[in-house]
């Protein structure tokens, strides 16, 4: 989700392509002038891997990685216009052997962790981020400069990661499954601290219902960079939001549901009634008829996280718009039963991704409008653009969904 007001939705695209041009002139002047501001001063280069990296500073750089990878192979989704390309493009995907690089003196910069060498290296493959195609347009360069260094003694395991400071779904699947990453490739090794997002809520209940609460917790922020004596950066554990059965594993093993006795079976998800959020636009009419099928409506940010994890392992059938709830679909139960709707200009195969990690459910998937001007190779960049769909199309979706 992007940070904008609702009302300047729609002109995310542009924005967005201002944001990488911005950083990549803003760079260019910037790295030329960084050896000026001594300990502040931003990366002079980067590599394009982990293993560039630590092949440019090995005495600074170790790398930690396992054998063996994982290939995921999913069977073509179902749903409607058949064949989808974005749902076609995810199903093939090799996940590289999960690693930890550790940087000694390295410096995490940011609430989207972009990691530094002692020598003025970006690691580009652990600071990746939205959009952009080169490290030259990372917004680090937006900086003329680092904020003021922290210093942190001992091992600080950094999970940050983009979008995972204010996300519920990239906090799941790309910051908490970091440290499953770390104890995995470095057995044994003790955080004396993690660098991770904290400041809200649901975050810090997260933190404590995985195991992490009692650690010290340095807190992302915007504005902030944190030296570490050993820096340890574990791989990201959801490449391309393709929810790989090992982080989806990890997740359910240790967030597991406490009491679903009481929670309805079949659920739909709302996202509200304000413009330009990726709501239903119809919805009043649509929840009428899913009454009528026994659907009960749940607003899951209204919720403590143990109640949406419990609602979503006591689901048989969940129906939503296309939205970060969705995300809690790592706690359904095997069988559970999933349509997701999307606009026609936006569509993402992260939930079907996570959907196919659960036995024997069934996932299925309705894009709303004329798909012509979004064929292959679009940018599926209109991130909130509301859905306008008759409500008897989802509810025939829904009623074959229910049925098979």
């Amino acid at each position: 989700m992007t940070r904008l007001p609702n009302a300047l939705q729609p002109a995310w695209p542009l924005l967005k392509r201002l944001h990488r041009l911005a950083s990549l002139a803003a760079g260019m002047v910037a790295r030329p002038l960084s050896r000026l501001q001594g300990a502040r001063a931003l990366p002079r280069r980067a590599t394009a891997t982990v293993g560039a990296t630590a092949a440019l500073e090995p005495d600074a750089v170790t790398l930690h990685r396992l054998d063996v990878g994982e290939q995921i192979r999913r069977q073509p989704a179902q749903g409607t216009p058949a064949g989808h390309w974005v749902f076609d493009k995810a199903r093939m995907f090799d996940v590289a052997p999960r690693y930890s690089l550790e940087i000694d003196r390295g410096i995490v910069v940011g609430d989207y962790g972009a990691n530094v060498t002692p020598g003025g290296t970006l690691d580009y493959e652990t600071s990746e981020y939205f959009g952009i195609t080169r490290w030259r347009e990372h917004p680090i360069f937006l900086r003329h400069r680092l904020p003021p260094v922290e210093h942190v003694e001992g091992t600080l395991v950094s999970l940050a990661t983009r979008g995972g400071s204010g996300n519920y779904y990239h906090f799941l699947l790309d910051v908490l499954p970091r440290f499953g990453v770390f104890q995995e490739t470095m057995p044994g090794r003790v955080a004396d601290a993690l660098y991770v997002p904290a400041g809200t809520g649901w975050q810090r209940d997260l933190l404590e219902l995985v195991g992490l609460g009692d650690h010290h917790i340095v807190e992302t922020q915007k504005h902030r960079a944190v030296r570490a004596d050993q820096l340890v950066v574990p791989s990201l554990p959801n490449p391309k939001e393709v929810a790989p059965r090992s982080t989806v594993d990890w997740l359910r093993s240790r967030l597991v549901p406490h009491d679903v006795s009481d929670k309805p079976r079949r659920i739909y998800v709302t996202r509200g009634s304000q413009r330009n959020t990726r709501r239903i636009v119809q919805e009043e009419a649509l929840m009428a008829l899913l009454e009528d099928r026994g659907f009960v409506c749940i607003e899951p940010g209204g919720m403590s996280v143990r109640d949406q994890i419990d609602h979503y392992a006591a689901a048989e059938v969940v129906v939503a718009p296309h939205g970060a709830a969705l995300t809690n679909l790592v706690f359904a139960g095997a069988g559970v039963k999933v349509l997701e709707i999307f606009p026609a200009s936006y569509v993402n195969s992260c939930f079907w991704a996570i959907t196919d990690s659960i036995p024997d459910s069934q996932y299925a998937y309705l894009v709303a409008g004329d798909t012509t001007p979004y064929g292959p190779g679009s940018p599926m960049n209109r991130i909130q653009a509301d859905i306008d769909v008759d409500p008897a199309i989802i509810i025939d979706a829904v009623d074959r969904l229910i049925a098979s």
